[in-house]
């Protein structure tokens, strides 16, 4: 049972009830609050339609195996101000897990992280299917997934995630940084790590007051749902951006052409590795599938930043 007054000592009473309600609209409502005013995850009768479509084309089956064949993505990130200790220092990035909407994914991505060398995990959040109804499963796979991932795990949350979803998590030694920062050490050395809620569809970011403990760190990592802060974390001095939430667009022509955004930002901040100003960002593709548990020409992944010393 989450502690409703303790979670507002940590966020505030304004952030927790406009959070809170808009939750209660996240039951029914299409068109609605958020930066796109439009929300395809809850059209469940259009979701049916295109399942059904794909399987008279004999295509679902392609498509839902295509889910499973999750890559291992490596990012060199050059930043001019990185200290010395941390030259090398490798982020584990995951976003849009989703993992109770095809749950043979969770064993997948166990096996793949299991393997893999890193220094601090991140999640930039969608840890669940549905935007409304019971969170349990998806809390259930996720404690699955963590046992994967034994070192430091910071992450935020997403559009499809309740706030409640923190209480279990956090037990399980995941952090959440909700509009807060912390700062990674090594030594004498360090770096800032910020979080900000939702900016998608709750609009509940404060993007200000997760920055504030960094204003010193010679680096100042941000993670964030969407991309569509990206103007305001350049005014605030953000060196690299990590998000999700696009999924690359997941149903994608040939050439990776997404067919359809649902994010307010410039298209060359859909997926992968941008920059604007002299802030550098990576959109994952994301480690799920949502809606529709397909993807095409749009293989999910685990993204490995490593952080090095260097001019861009």
């Amino acid at each position: 049972m989450i502690d409703y007054e303790q979670l507002e000592r940590r966020i505030g009473r304004v952030h927790l009830e406009r959070r809170l309600n808009r939750q209660s609209l996240h039951v029914s409502e299409v068109f609605g609050p958020g930066r796109t005013r439009f929300h395809l995850e809850r059209m469940r009768r259009l979701h049916a339609v295109i399942r059904g479509t794909l399987k008279a084309a004999g295509m679902y089956r392609r498509g839902l195996r295509n889910t499973l064949d999750v890559r291992v993505r490596r990012q060199r990130v050059l930043l001019p101000s990185l200290p010395e200790a941390f030259d090398g220092f490798t982020v584990l990035h995951l976003s849009d897990l989703h993992l109770d909407a095809h749950p043979p994914v969770t064993d997948v991505l166990i096996g793949k992280i299991r393997a893999l060398d890193y220094d601090h995990a991140v999640v930039t959040g969608d840890f669940r299917e549905s935007t409304f109804e019971s969170f349990d499963r998806a809390v259930e796979l996720t404690l699955r997934l963590k046992s994967a991932l034994p070192g430091p795990v910071h992450a935020v949350l997403g559009n499809h995630d309740f706030i409640e979803m923190t209480d279990p998590l956090e037990e399980a030694g995941l952090r959440f940084l909700i509009n807060e920062g912390v700062s990674i050490r090594r030594g004498d050395d360090m770096i800032y790590l910020a979080g900000v809620d939702d900016p998608h569809f709750y609009e509940t970011e404060n993007l200000d007051k997760a920055l504030s403990g960094g204003i010193d760190a010679p680096v100042r990592i941000l993670l964030a749902h969407s991309p569509e802060l990206y103007r305001k974390a350049a005014a605030g001095n953000v060196d690299l951006y990590l998000c999700g939430h696009t999924h690359g667009g997941q149903i994608c022509l040939p050439g990776g052409v997404a067919v359809a955004g649902n994010v307010r930002c410039p298209r060359a901040f859909r997926h992968g590795l941008w920059r604007f100003d002299e802030m550098q960002g990576y959109t994952s593709v994301g480690a799920g599938a949502s809606s529709v548990p397909v993807r095409y020409n749009c293989p999910p992944e685990i993204t490995l930043i490593r952080l090095e010393r260097g001019q861009l």
